[in-house]
């Protein structure tokens, strides 16, 4: 069975790359400019990250905290994308809906727990 293709799906090489760079700025730009909660954690990378190359002794627990940090704006970005897509779907109150963006909103949680856990664990040995 031939399935329908993408018109999006066409492009190789040099000019994919260029695409989906330009697509991942383009989501990144809507993030900061459309979730609050993106924005504060932006803020919080920026201030965490300069200190965990301050505060980790080695590579590898600087490397561990500045990923701890990053984790939470990816799983930020998922749920923003979760949530943007169902709020497409539709506005109404369904208990589907309350059940898939009260999930993406526990993921971030325990992302932000993740790095808590990760910077106590390198800082206090």
């Amino acid at each position: 069975m031939n399935e329908p293709v993408s018109p999006f799906k066409g492009k190789t090489g040099l000019q994919r790359i260029l695409n989906a760079a330009g697509y991942s700025w383009a989501g990144l730009t809507a993030a900061f400019r459309h979730e609050d909660a993106f924005r504060q954690e932006v803020f919080l990378a920026l201030l965490l990250i300069p200190l965990a190359l301050y505060l980790g002794d080695t590579g590898i627990e600087r490397a561990l905290m500045i990923a701890a940090v990053l984790g939470v704006l990816i799983v930020e970005l998922l749920n923003s994308a979760i949530e943007a897509a169902v709020d497409r779907i539709s506005l109404e109150h369904h208990q589907l809906i309350k059940r898939a963006k009260d999930m993406g909103s526990a993921a971030v949680l325990i992302a932000l727990a993740n790095v808590v856990v990760v910077w106590a664990f390198v800082l206090l040995g």
